[in-house]
This record gives structure tokens, sequence and C-alpha cells, in this order.
């Protein structure tokens, strides 16, 4: 008597979906471009026709003129680096302030108890009015704009890691702790991927309070930086010098938020949130 061997066919695997994502990828980047290529061709005709006066608001092409020009002589890559160092100083002074502060307030009650009133009431205050303060405390120099840098990174920060630390799931903690884990292990393992995301939230709106407070703080007896070349560029009516400045400010925070998103996906692979369609 024939023996039949039913043999189970292999299940299907479902490719058709990444690569379906990942060739969509490409037209997205492209389709995200047509908004701001259309506004810039836009003012560029605006301009041209005479719907906008030149020394109100000049047109693109001459604004990259004269980015050009400054570029070439070396005028506009000494202010940057002054201006991106200030950021950088601040923006690192007051994240690792606030990250430290956020922790203790967000991990102990007794820190929660000390620390979070006096951050709540300082919050309410506009930290770009405290500059006249500033101005008494550490002077008009470099510690000014470093510090309104910092202060406007804190509390971005602050607010995020604590958040995000307190949004942590205790059953999660719970069952770490069943299954044996230390304090320093159930910190690696459950606070920190836990804490991550609301992290990466209040560091993209640092950066950008950062910026805005360097615009602030490079007005104000300053010598060198792009705040400081605006300035100056509006004692002597050059328009299209403090229009670059502007879409310097622009593509400095862009770029920091675009290398923040990488960031942010490498590190939050396990994450699946709501996509748009």
């Amino acid at each position: 008597m024939s023996r039949t061997t039913l043999v189970e066919a292999p299940a299907e695997v479902p490719a058709a979906a990444p690569v379906a994502a990942r060739r969509e990828r490409p037209a997205r980047r492209w389709r995200r471009l047509v908004s701001p290529v259309v506004l810039v061709l836009g003012w560029e005709a605006a301009a041209r026709v005479g719907l906008l006066a030149p020394e109100k608001l000049p047109a693109p092409s001459e604004v990259l003129a004269t980015g050009w020009r400054l570029t070439r002589d070396g005028t506009l890559a000494v202010h940057l680096v002054d201006s991106l160092t200030r950021a950088g100083v601040g923006l690192l002074i007051g994240g690792v302030l606030a990250l430290i502060l956020g922790t203790v307030a967000g991990l102990l009650r007794l820190g929660d108890d000390l620390v979070d009133p006096p951050v709540q009431m300082g919050r309410m205050l506009p930290h770009l009015g405290l500059v006249p303060l500033l101005i008494i405390w550490v002077g008009i120099g470099e510690p000014l704009k470093i510090s309104l840098v910092a202060l406007g990174a804190f509390f971005p920060i602050y607010f995020n890691t604590y958040a995000g630390i307190r949004d942590i799931d205790e059953r999660l903690v719970e069952a770490a702790r069943t299954c044996g884990l230390g304090q320093a292990a159930r910190l690696r393992h459950v606070v920190l991927p836990g804490a991550l995301p609301a992290l990466f939230l209040g560091l993209r709106l640092a950066i950008g309070a950062a910026w805005l407070s360097l615009v602030v703080g490079e007005q104000v007896n300053a010598q060198t930086g792009i705040g400081f070349l605006m300035m100056e560029a509006r004692e002597f009516s050059q328009t299209d010098v403090v229009v670059l400045g502007l879409l310097v400010y622009a593509l400095l925070g862009l770029i920091s938020d675009l290398a923040l998103r990488v960031a942010e996906r490498k590190m939050l692979t396990w994450r699946r949130g709501l996509r748009a369609t």
C-alpha cells in the first residue's frame, strides 16, 4: 500500500510591505521639498515684478549672492563658528543640569519635593525677560549669551525627562525587580528606554529654544556671531544681510532637528508608533 506524504508548504514572507515602505521614503523626501521650493519661487517672482520692495525684502537670489560674498571673504564663517560655539556650550550646560535634576526629581520622592517646586516656579518666568538681571549678575560678555542659551534649553529637557520617567508603567519596574534585576540594571533596561522618547522630544524643543535665545543674546554687546552680523546690518539698512542671518538660523535649526531625528530613529528602533497615511 502506497503512502502519501503531506509536506507543509512554507509560509509566504510578507516582504511586500517593507519593500513598498523603502520605496516610499525617497518619494516622501522629494515631496517634502515641494512647498519650500514653491514658497521660494513665489518670493523670487514677487521681488522680480516689483511687488516686494528691495529695501524691505530682497529677492532670494540677491540674498544668496550676499551669502556667497560673505562666505568667500571668510566673514560668514567667523560669525558662524562663534554662534555654534555659544549654542553648543550653552546647550551642554543647560542639558546636563536639566538631565540630572529631572532624573533626581523623577526617581526620588525627596528629589521631587525639593527640586520640582522651584523649577515649576522658574518656568513661569520668561527667560529672555531675565536679560537685565543677568547683565547685573554675569556682565555683558560671553557668560550672558551662554547663560541665555542654557536657560532656554534647561526647561524643555527637565520637564520631558521628569515626565518620561513618571510615565513608565510601574508594573514593568516590578517585573524587572521580580526577575532579579538590581537598581542599576532596572535603570538601564527599563527606566532609560522608557524615558528616551520623551527625552528626545525635550531635546528637539531645547534646540529650538537655544537658537531663539542665541538670537537675543548675540544682540547684546557682541562683536561676533550671526546675531551681531544682523544687528550691524540693520544699522546700515542692509536688508539682504539681515535676511541671510535669519536663513542661517533657520538652516541651523533644520539641520540640528534632522540630525536628532536620525539619532532618534536609530536608538528607538523598538518603538512602533502611529504612521501617517
